[in-house]
């Protein structure tokens, strides 16, 4: 405080993790636009300057993304956002640049500015009225996957997430829980399944079925290659979200009318057995 005394602390009470964290914190906030900030990111000279340009001149820019990179590995894209979110019909998620473990080298492919459908939470920019307006994170998520359902809603409520590659951060990724934690994947998997419940627009209890049996052969999997604690933490995982499918349900009725995303797709089809390995 005595090298920035213009930096205002807030001091969360308790760790509500990712979600809650930030729905506490940003009550305090006085700003249009708040940007949410890994503290594993490092940001490069003039980052913000085509952020800003991109809510001036774009009144329908609601939610924005840069360009992440890999802060190990400065010419490769990082796993957590790369070049801009999708997600299949299932629920599985997926970026420009990043498909399930397949990085790719930033050669500049990506350098434009285009619509995505969501943003990454390691470094993401939200208009405060449209945050506001989605009732911010949903707290029950703890982290993981929770910026991917606060896309979703929002891209249901008719907001729009841009990604702007002009703009550049570095992100270490795996900070708070690496890939091999099993909590990682308990939470990945388990918040997947709220996510799709809550938002996807087509007959859900046939995707339902299909995503469950999808997440069954990715545990038998973990399960062969001896990855006992991965496999366990998908079981925890499908049980929670039996728990808590009646409370998904009601919650999901409460959320603005669902719109279809994009094409139907599947991404573990196209990279497992079509060998499609790039965006």
């Amino acid at each position: 405080m005595s090298t920035f005394p213009q930096v205002k602390i807030i001091k969360n009470e308790i760790n509500g993790g990712y979600a809650k964290g930030y729905n506490e914190a940003l009550k305090q906030v006085n700003a249009d636009v708040f940007c949410l900030l890994n503290s594993d990111v490092e940001v490069t000279p003039n980052w913000l300057t085509p952020i800003i340009n991109e809510f001036e001149t774009n009144a329908n820019t609601n939610i924005i993304q840069p360009k992440i990179l890999d802060y190990k590995n400065k010419a490769y894209f990082e796993y957590a956002g790369a070049a801009g979110g999708f997600i299949d019909t299932y629920g599985y998620a997926y970026c420009r640049g990043r498909i399930f473990d397949t990085i790719e080298k930033d050669e500049g492919q990506y350098n434009d500015t285009t619509s995505i459908f969501w943003a990454s939470g390691a470094c993401l920019f939200i208009k405060k009225s449209v945050f506001n307006t989605l009732n911010g994170f949903d707290e029950s998520y703890f982290a993981h996957f929770e910026e991917i359902d606060l896309c979703w809603r929002a891209y249901n409520a008719g907001f729009n997430t841009t990604y702007v590659g002009a703009s550049t951060v570095y992100h270490v990724g795996g900070a708070t829980l690496n890939a091999i934690n099993p909590k990682k994947t308990y939470l990945n998997f388990r918040n997947s399944l709220f996510t799709l419940t809550k938002n996807c627009e087509r007959p859900l209890f046939g995707i339902i079925f299909i995503r469950l049996t999808l997440d069954g052969l990715a545990g038998l999997k973990f399960l062969f290659s001896l990855k006992t604690a991965h496999f366990i933490a998908i079981l925890k995982a499908h049980f929670s979200f039996y728990a808590n499918l009646t409370r998904l349900l009601k919650q999901r009725k409460t959320l603005p009318k669902k719109k279809k995303n994009y094409k139907i797709t599947s991404i573990v089809w196209s990279y497992f057995i079509k060998k499609r390995r790039t965006y």
